[in-house]
């Protein structure tokens, strides 16, 4: 049975048209997977070894696969609680254009393909990852920890940092510690992430019975623990060297020369950038005419382009481009700090 967004329970097939191409894609989350691509690659890209290029984009779009089809499991689980909030009332099922079993089947084939295809195509350490991230999502994270506890992004966000992991051993065929510094990346980043989007959406969640941070313990808790989580992460910025530097290389980088110690600058001052906003969030403002918190919408919108750059200046500099790298994400700090937003500094 399917919630409708008045709450009334239909059947998966009264009153549905004809779902469209573009109905199906959503139901992937391709914003979603356009970080997972871009983290994907990342992993792939710093990892030692080498890949056919088609073995490569083939791979790569194993990942994206499995991570669409994840997203299409959550939104057939979560249809009810959709169907009430703003944000996701739009989505496939709640808006009446496709049936809930349409979407658990199209999700649970995609993820069977793509683990399948990522086996076959690079490796089945690899696809075993993917297999995993998929049930961590879909499962422990949509079934189990979105609806019993305010950590739920905190553990949950385990499944969104795995993607450049399993980009990794899709080439190196191995896991070591380079991957999992990736993987601290987006685990540190995504619980401040998360709760800025949440700091001003609290009531919908609240009213949906999704225990998120602010709606438990408060939002001046919600921020200390943000703050806490910037910390860490701009603490964790400071190895970024060995993100794509082999373990056999690591004995020479306390040596520090020039393009080692620019990297680590450059990964820093993004960092203490993005941390910033997390700082200037006022949880006392008034939502905006969008129904937004300025400083908090600030700050959750930042976090989004702070990912970014860094994975950029990593991909960069395990290339061998490593003043490419430091002069973009120099250029692009400099932007930041020198543009004009709304007529104001």
């Amino acid at each position: 049975m399917a919630v409708t967004s008045n709450q009334h329970l239909i059947s998966d097939t009264d009153g549905l048209v004809e779902p469209s191409v573009a109905d199906f894609w959503s139901l992937l989350k391709p914003r979603v997977m356009s970080l997972v691509i871009f983290t994907g690659f990342a992993g792939m890209f710093v990892a030692p070894g080498e890949m056919h290029p088609l073995v490569f984009v083939i791979s790569l779009f194993a990942i994206a696969a499995g991570a669409g089809a994840s997203g299409a499991i959550n939104q057939w689980y979560d249809r009810d609680i959709d169907a009430v909030m703003t944000r996701t009332k739009t989505r496939p099922i709640p808006a009446g254009v496709m049936a809930p079993a349409e979407a658990l089947t199209m999700g649970l084939v995609i993820s069977a393909l793509s683990v399948l295809l990522l086996g076959l195509a690079a490796n089945w350490l690899a696809a075993g990852l993917l297999a995993f991230t998929i049930f961590f999502y879909a499962v422990v994270y949509t079934v189990w920890l979105k609806q019993s506890t305010p950590q739920n992004i905190v553990i949950g966000g385990a499944a969104g940092a795995l993607p450049p992991v399993i980009g990794w051993s899709a080439v190196a065929g191995n896991l070591s510690i380079e991957p999992l510094l990736l993987f601290a990346i987006i685990f540190f980043w995504t619980p401040p992430h998360f709760w800025a989007l949440a700091l001003y959406r609290s009531e919908e969640y609240e009213k949906v019975g999704v225990p998120m941070m602010p709606n438990v313990k408060g939002k001046e808790r919600t921020l200390i623990e943000m703050k806490i989580y910037t910390i860490l992460l701009i603490i964790l910025s400071l190895t970024t060297p060995l993100a794509y530097q082999e373990q056999n290389d690591w004995s020479e980088l306390p040596n520090l020369d020039l393009d080692i110690f620019l990297v680590i600058v450059n990964s820093l001052i993004l960092s203490i950038w993005y941390g910033a906003t997390v700082w200037k969030i006022d949880t006392k403002e008034n939502n905006d005419e969008n129904n937004r918190m300025p400083t908090a919408s600030h700050s959750f919108f930042v976090s989004l382009t702070y990912l970014a750059v860094m994975f950029i200046i990593l991909v960069l500099t395990s290339s061998n481009y490593i003043i490419n790298g430091t002069i973009i994400s120099t250029v692009f700090i400099l932007y930041i700090i020198f543009r004009k937003r709304g007529g104001k500094e």
